[in-house]
């Protein structure tokens, strides 16, 4: 089923690659966090945010370096991770429309869920029962039984599932109590609807907020509900009584994050406002403001090792996930040093986190070069940097101007370059068996097409043109079993073409006229339509006008060379480009043309419009 799914998906929507250019490690994140779990039984934290990548920290205080490992999988946000099985598999939920299922400990990605349509914005667990339910934007709410999934693997990851219906709008929050008795979901709906899990059945709609519901939290037994949302406020519901019975108004802004102990008396909240309190459920006059973080609050996790709660860990837009504690928190609650006027501003019972998780700089803007190979870019840091991607991408060659070389292909066949497929070319069997015997096959193979060397760490992603990622991976990791079959699965035709079969796709012919420019004062010439391949750069085409139309100085080049000295090709092709470049500029809708470009880019970047492309010359004044 799995196979078929992805053929059909292959063959129905236009594939595309992609590739990310990283350091082997990425050791921080480099985004907002979006989600964190924590194992207090190895004390190891899990975070997940907007840069695809899970990671796991050690979050022993002594460690200098808190770095474990990268889940890495995911080709979009992850939005929200669940640990279960007492901390042996990990669930995640991302905007790549996936759900993964990880084995924990080890680090590695068992199997991918691909039942949700759109976003997967919200997960929830039922502890007692090992259920979990996925929603996002799409409107659904599946269930998944772990012990189900678990035993899935890579490629047989179909499961049907029961599902929850009834959302009128995008799901943004998800919540299930422990024995798997109550499911609730929040939406931009602004009302709160309550399922009962076992039976799919429709159990109430909850209205009151005025915005969309971002957070949510149940009880043990499932009687109550707490409920952060857009609007600012925290409410808490009865669900026996079907109403709202308190409503907290702590926050100047949205409530994105909400924790809360064990005993359901003190709910813990942040969100826009940077700020995180603690509230007493039965007493919302008792609050304390715990700490304020430098960005908006996107999650929290408790440190539930005590009772009182030792400490919380909280992610924000930024990257580095903090640890605040919460000692003196309980007594100064008791001892009644609070200010029970919610307008007057309170004092942060922390200053300066416990403990700090690092992140690192994410790029904000991106500018690329006419000629779609360098590109400039800006980090949260405000460093600039100046990117080559085909000598970021391990282009070995030094000069990747040669308008004969498809650089596209060329990389292609080196990202797939450990894919057993592509070892051997099927056109070409009897030579490599020749090969073989004397050991050039092995040679060949080693040294990829001569031109690229990607970077084995390197991720590449093939995915519904503008729509889901259907599968990702490392480059060094095409060889292993699993990710063998999946690329038989996946990869399309024409990407097999130029790494198994070694067909380099011919280039395209672009039509153009070549005329002077209308403020050289020269006669407008006879229309004689010219065609080049679309990779011909601007430079050849000034040469051309420089030697064929113009032919400036060409007696004097020819005598002052002597007899004995005459240049090599090389050498005459290189001074007839550096003459046509200071004697003439080539345009096109009256820009000037940047001789590193080429026709196609001049065709679909400044020409624009049907009919054939028409570029006019003039000579440089002097």
């Amino acid at each position: 089923m799995a196979t078929h799914h992805r053929q059909n998906a292959a063959g129905r929507r236009k594939v595309q690659v992609s590739y990310v250019i990283r350091d082997e490690v990425e050791k921080y994140n480099r985004n907002g966090v979006n989600a964190l779990q924590l194992d207090p039984a190895l004390n190891r934290l899990f975070t997940a945010g907007r840069d695809s990548i899970i990671r796991i920290w050690s979050v022993y205080q002594h460690k200098q370096d808190p770095y474990i490992a990268s889940m890495e999988h995911h080709t979009d946000w992850v939005n929200d991770i669940v640990l279960c099985c007492n901390g042996k598999t990990l669930i995640s939920a991302s905007s790549d429309t996936t759900v993964k299922v990880w084995n924990a400990h080890k680090g590695f990605c068992m199997s991918t869920l691909r039942t949700h349509k759109d976003y997967v914005k919200a997960l929830a667990y039922a502890k007692d029962k090992e259920l979990v339910a996925s929603a996002g934007l799409d409107r659904q709410i599946f269930l998944w039984d772990v012990n189900t999934l678990t035993a899935l693997t890579a490629s047989n990851n179909t499961v049907t599932t029961s599902s929850l219906s009834g959302n009128k709008d995008s799901i943004y929050s998800l919540a299930m109590n422990q024995m798997g008795t109550v499911i609730v979901s929040g939406s931009t709906e602004k009302v709160l609807r309550v399922w009962d899990p076992r039976t799919c059945a429709k159990l109430m709609k909850l209205k009151g907020h005025t915005d969309n519901v971002k957070s949510l939290l149940l009880n043990r037994d499932g009687t109550q509900c707490l409920s952060g949302s857009s609007d600012g406020t925290i409410r808490l519901w009865s669900l026996g009584q079907q109403r709202c019975i308190a409503t907290y108004r702590v926050h100047d802004e949205g409530v994105w994050a909400l924790q809360v102990n064990e005993a359901f008396t003190h709910v813990y909240s942040g969100g826009r406002d940077k700020k995180i309190y603690c509230t007493d459920l039965r007493n919302p006059d008792i609050r304390v403001l715990i700490c304020e973080e430098k960005a908006p609050v996107l999650k929290m996790e408790l440190d539930r090792s005590a009772d009182p709660p030792p400490a919380i860990w909280v992610s924000t837009t930024k990257s580095s996930v903090n640890k605040w504690s919460l000692k003196g928190m309980h007594n100064f609650r008791s001892s009644g040093e609070y200010d029970n006027d919610c307008t007057t501003p309170l004092t942060p019972l922390c200053t300066q986190p416990e403990q700090v998780i690092k992140g690192g700089a994410s790029i904000i803007q991106c500018h690329i070069l006419n000629d779609k190979r360098h590109i400039l870019t800006k980090d949260t840091n405000n460093n600039v940097a100046f990117w080559d991607v085909l000598k970021d991408a391990g282009f070995s060659s030094s000069d990747g101007s040669d308008p004969k070389l498809n650089l596209g292909g060329l990389l292609l066949q080196a990202l797939l370059e450990f894919w057993p497929r592509t070892r051997i070319n099927p056109m070409d069997e009897e030579e490599n068996e020749a090969n073989h015997v004397n050991g050039e096959q092995e040679n060949r193979v080693q040294k990829g097409n001569g031109y690229f060397q990607v970077p084995p760490h390197t991720p590449v992603i093939f995915g519904e043109a503008g729509g889901r990622t259907l599968f990702r991976l490392l480059c060094r990791d095409s060889g292993g079993e699993t990710e063998s079959m999946l690329l038989n699965e996946t990869v399309p035709q024409w990407v097999i073409d130029i790494t198994v079969d070694k067909n380099m796709p011919k280039f395209n012919k672009i039509p153009f006229y070549l005329q002077p420019h209308s403020s050289s004062g020269a006669k407008t010439l006879k229309k004689d339509r010219l065609s080049a391949s679309d990779m011909l750069q601007v430079r050849k085409v000034m040469e051309h006008v420089y030697e064929k139309i113009i032919n400036l100085d060409n007696e004097s080049q020819t005598t002052s060379s002597s007899a004995n000295d005459k240049p090599g090709e090389q050498e005459k092709e290189e001074d007839m480009a550096m003459l046509a470049e200071e004697k003439i500029e080539l345009m096109c809708q009256d820009q000037v043309l940047d001789p590193n470009m080429d026709l196609r880019t001049v065709k679909h970047f400044i020409w624009k419009s049907g009919g054939d492309l028409t570029l006019h010359y003039r000579q440089k004044s002097t």
